[in-house]
C-alpha cells in the first residue's frame, strides 16, 4: 500500500498566481507545444543509482512505487496540484505526434483515475505494457509517463523525472538501452528553458558520474543547472573524499550559477512503509546539525530549502520566458499556418475536389485572360527583361514571331531570286537570271502547249511556275506554328503551376493541358497545311487590284530598263542620271524613236514565256502577303490563342468524370499526412498562443522585504516546531500501524 504524508509545511510553496503559472505551462504541455517549442520546466537528472527517486520522493512529498522502476524506465511528468478531493491519474503523451508508429494510437488514448494512492504501482506496471516495456523485450522509452496527484496536503508543483544515466550495458541493459537514455536526457537537457537538477551521490566518485558531463556540454555556462548532492551519509567523516564534496557544495569544482543543494536520504533498504517518508526531515535535520556539513549555510541544506529554491526558479524562468515564449509561438503558428494554407482546403470528397478545379478554373481565367490580350496587370508576371517574364508575355512572344515569319517568308520564301543583271548573282541567295528563267518557262510551255495561239501562253504555266517558286512556305509556315505553339506550352505551364501547387499543377498539365495542347497541334498544323495547298495546288485565283498593278509594275520596270540602255546607247551617256548637253550635236531622232518602238522580245515563244514570268512574279507577291495574313489570323489566332480559355474553363470542370477529378485534385498520401501534420501544430501553437496571452499579465510577488524576511524566519521556527511535532506525529502513526498489523 502507498502512504502519503503530511505536506502542510509546503503548502506555502506557490501562491495563487504562481499556480495559474504553473498550470499555464502545464496546459502547453498537455496541448503538445513542447514538441515545437522549449517550455520552462524543471528536470532532475543523474546516473543509475544515484538517489534520484529519493530526491523526486522529497520534494513532491509522494512515495513511489519502488518494485515498479518507475523513473529508470521513461520520463515521467509529476504534476502535483492543491485540490479539496485526492485522486491520481496516469496517462501517455507518446513521444512525438509526427511519426506514427505500432501502438501509437493505444498509447495515445491510454488514461486511467484513481481515487487514491492504491493501486498507483499497477497503473504504472499497466502503462509500461502500454509502451511496450518488458524485461524481455525493450526496457526503456521515449514516451512520456503523465501522473497527476491532487489533494488537500499536496504542493503545487511540476517536475519532469527521467531515466537514469546508465554506464554500461548489463544482462539486463542493452547497449541500444544505453543510447536510449542518453539520448532521452541530452534532449530534455538541450532545451533552452529546461532547469536541469543534476543529481550527483557522494557514494562515487563526482569526476566519474555521466551526469556533469551531459550538463556542462547542454550547459555550458552553468546557468541553468543546479547540483544536488545525495548520500552525504556515506563519506566517513574528516576524509579526503568527505572534503572534495564539500568543496563541491562549495561550487568550487564544479560552477554553477544556481548553486549546489545537499540531501540526505533515507536508506529504503532498511526503513520500509510509512516511516519511509515520515522519518526522513528530522533524520535530515539531525545529520545536517554536525560535523563539516553544519558549517554549510541553511539554504544549501534539507530539503524545505530544496522546494523553496525549485519553486523561486521555476517561477522565475517561466515569468521570465513567457512573453519570448509568446513571440516564439507566434512566429512558429505563423509560419505553420502559412504552410497549412499553401495546401489549400482539404480535398477528399469528389465535391471537394471539383470545387477546388474550379477555383482554379477562375484563377486560370483571369489570368490567361492578361496573357492573350496583352495587359500584363498580374503580380503573376515578371519583368519584361528576365526570360521568365518575356515567357509569360504570350501576346508579345506571338506578335514578335508573326513579324519575324512575316520577314522570313519574304525574305526565304521564294525558291529562287530572279535578278536582271549578273552582278547581282553573287549578291543573292539561290540568284538566277531572268533570262535563263524566262528560257525554262518557255522549256515548260512547250510541253504544256494548249489551244492557245502563238505568243500567248496556257494560264497552267503560270501554276507550275508559281508552285515552284513557293515550294520553300510549307517548311517556314509549319516551322512558324510550331514555334508558337512551343511559346503557347511554355507559358501555359507558368500559368498553370501559378495557379495550382507543385503536384496539382503537374497533374493537370499531364492530364488536361497537354492533351488538350497535342490535339490543338494537329488541328493547328493541319489548318496551316490546308491553307498553304488553297495557295499553291489549285490554280492561281485572285481579284485583288494589287495583282494587276504588280504585273503593271513589273513590266513597267522591265521597259524602263530597256529605254533607259537604248537612250544610254544612242547618246553615248554612261548613265541617264545626271544631264547632258546635246546641242553641240545633231541626233536622229526618228532612229531613237524606231529603236525604242521595237519589242524587246522579237520570239513570240519567248515573249510569251517573259509575260508569264510576270505574272507569276505579281500573282507570287500577292500570294505571299495573303498566306502571311492567312496565317497570323486563321491558324494562330482562331485556332490558336483563341482556344486558350476552354482548355481549363468551368464547363470543362464540370463536365470532367469523377476519376479524372480525383486523378487531378484527390490528396496524395504524403500531402494528407503533411496536412495533418500541419493542421495538428496550427492547433496546437493556437491553444498555446492564446493560453501564454491569457497568463502574460501575472507577474511574480514583489521581492521580500527585510521585515517580510524576518517574519519568514519566524515561520521557518514555527514550521520546524511542527515538523517535530509531525514527526512524533508520524512515529505514533506508524507504530499504531505495526501493531494493527501484528494483531
Amino acid at each position: 500500500m502507498v502512504v502519503s504524508f503530511d505536506t502542510e509545511l509546503v503548502n506555502g510553496l506557490c501562491s495563487n498566481d504562481h499556480l495559474e503559472l504553473l498550470d499555464a505551462v502545464d496546459q502547453l504541455r498537455l496541448q503538445g507545444l513542447d514538441h515545437y517549442i522549449s517550455l520552462p520546466q524543471i528536470i532532475v537528472c543523474g546516473d543509475q543509482s544515484s538517489g534520484k527517486s529519493s530526491v523526486l520522493e522529497a520534494i513532491s512529498g509522494i512515495p513511489f512505487p519502488v518494485k515498479s522502476n518507475l523513473c529508470t524506465c521513461f520520463p515521467t511528468e509529476l504534476i502535483l496540484r492543491r485540490s479539496p478531493h485526492a485522486d491520481v491519474t496516469v496517462s501517455i503523451v507518446p513521444h512525438s505526434p509526427r511519426r506514427k508508429r505500432k501502438g501509437q494510437e493505444a498509447i495515445s488514448a491510454f488514461s486511467k483515475t484513481l481515487d487514491g494512492f492504491d493501486g498507483l504501482a499497477t497503473l504504472v506496471d499497466n502503462a509500461k505494457i502500454a509502451m511496450g516495456i518488458s524485461m524481455q523485450g525493450s526496457g526503456f522509452s521515449k514516451d512520456l509517463l503523465r501522473i497527476e496527484i491532487s489533494g488537500p496536503h499536496h504542493p503545487h508543483l511540476t517536475i519532469v523525472d527521467l531515466p537514469g544515466l546508465i554506464h554500461s550495458e548489463t544482462k539486463q541493459q542493452s547497449a541500444s538501452d544505453v543510447e536510449l537514455v542518453r539520448d532521452v536526457v541530452q534532449t530534455y537537457m538541450k532545451q533552452p528553458r529546461s532547469i536541469i537538477l543534476a543529481v550527483v551521490s557522494a557514494k562515487n566518485d563526482f569526476a566519474n558520474q555521466i551526469v556533469l558531463k551531459l550538463a556542462r556540454s547542454a550547459d555550458p555556462e552553468g546557468k541553468r543547472t543546479m547540483g544536488v548532492i545525495t548520500k552525504p551519509d556515506m563519506l566517513f567523516a574528516g576524509s579526503g573524499t568527505e572534503a572534495m564534496y564539500i568543496s563541491l557544495a562549495k561550487n568550487q569544482e564544479f560552477e554553477f550559477t544556481l548553486g549546489w543543494h545537499v540531501l540526505k536520504n533515507l536508506d529504503s533498504e532498511k526503513v520500509s512503509g510509512s516511516s519511509l517518508l515520515r522519518l526522513r526531515n528530522k533524520e535530515e535535520k539531525e545529520f545536517f546539525s554536525k560535523g563539516v556539513w553544519s558549517q554549510l549555510a541553511s539554504s544549501m541544506l534539507g530539503i524545505k530549502a530544496l522546494r523553496g529554491k525549485l519553486s523561486e526558479m521555476l517561477l522565475k524562468q517561466i515569468a521570465t520566458e513567457l512573453p519570448h515564449l509568446i513571440g516564439e509561438i507566434d512566429d512558429k503558428l505563423s509560419e505553420c499556418s502559412g504552410l497549412l494554407g499553401q495546401l489549400g482546403e482539404p480535398r477528399v470528397t469528389i465535391n471537394e475536389q471539383r470545387l477546388y478545379l474550379l477555383s482554379i478554373s477562375e484563377k486560370y481565367q483571369s489570368l490567361i485572360y492578361e496573357v492573350a490580350n496583352g495587359t500584363y496587370n498580374a503580380s503573376f508576371f515578371e519583368k519584361a527583361n528576365t526570360e521568365c517574364g518575356y515567357k509569360q508575355r504570350l501576346r508579345a512572344m506571338i506578335q514578335n514571331l508573326n513579324r519575324d515569319f512575316a520577314s522570313n517568308m519574304k525574305q526565304f520564301g521564294h525558291a529562287r531570286t530572279i535578278i536582271s543583271s549578273e552582278d547581282q548573282v553573287e549578291a543573292e541567295r539561290d540568284a538566277v537570271l531572268r533570262d535563263d528563267f524566262v528560257k525554262e518557262a518557255q522549256g515548260i510551255m512547250r510541253r504544256s502547249r494548249g489551244r492557245e495561239l502563238p505568243g500567248r501562253f496556257n494560264s497552267s504555266i503560270i501554276t507550275d511556275l508559281f508552285l515552284e517558286q513557293s515550294k520553300p512556305w510549307k517548311k517556314i509556315v509549319i516551322s512558324h506554328v510550331d514555334q508558337c505553339w512551343d511559346a503557347t506550352r511554355e507559358c501555359l505551364d507558368l500559368v498553370v503551376k501559378s495557379v495550382a501547387d507543385g503536384s496539382v499543377g503537374l497533374r493537370l498539365l499531364r492530364t488536361v493541358i497537354d492533351l488538350t495542347l497535342n490535339g490543338l497541334k494537329d488541328k493547328i498544323t493541319s489548318k496551316a497545311i490546308e491553307l498553304i495547298d488553297s495557295q499553291v495546288v489549285c490554280h492561281p485565283v485572285t481579284y485583288n487590284e494589287q495583282y494587276l498593278e504588280a504585273v503593271h509594275r513589273i513590266q513597267d520596270g522591265r521597259r524602263h530598263e530597256f529605254c533607259s540602255e537604248v537612250i544610254e546607247n544612242f547618246f553615248g551617256c554612261g548613265s541617264l542620271t545626271t544631264s547632258m548637253d546635246l546641242s553641240y550635236k545633231l541626233h536622229d531622232l526618228v532612229s531613237l524613236v524606231k529603236q525604242l518602238s521595237q519589242r524587246q522580245e522579237p520570239d513570240d515563244e519567248r515573249f510569251a514565256a517573259s509575260e508569264a514570268v510576270d505574272c507569276m512574279e505579281a500573282y507570287y507577291s500577292v500570294a505571299l502577303k495573303r498566306i502571311v495574313d492567312d496565317i497570323s489570323i486563321e491558324v494562330i489566332e482562331r485556332k490558336l490563342m483563341a482556344a486558350l480559355p476552354a482548355m481549363l474553363s468551368p464547363t470543362v470542370v464540370f463536365k470532367m468524370p469523377e476519376d479524372i477529378v480525383s486523378t487531378i485534385a484527390g490528396e496524395s498520401q504524403e500531402m494528407r499526412v503533411k496536412r495533418a501534420t500541419l493542421a495538428a501544430q496550427v492547433e496546437t501553437l493556437a491553444k498555446g498562443s492564446e493560453t501564454c496571452k491569457r497568463f502574460a499579465g501575472i507577474r511574480l510577488s514583489e521581492p521580500t522585504t527585510v521585515d517580510e524576511e524576518n517574519d519568514e524566519d519566524a515561520k521557518d521556527s514555527a514550521s520546524a516546531s511542527a515538523d517535530d511535532a509531525d514527526d512524533a506525529d508520524g512515529e505514533a502513526q506508524s507504530d499504531l500501524t505495526h501493531e494493527d498489523q501484528g494483531e
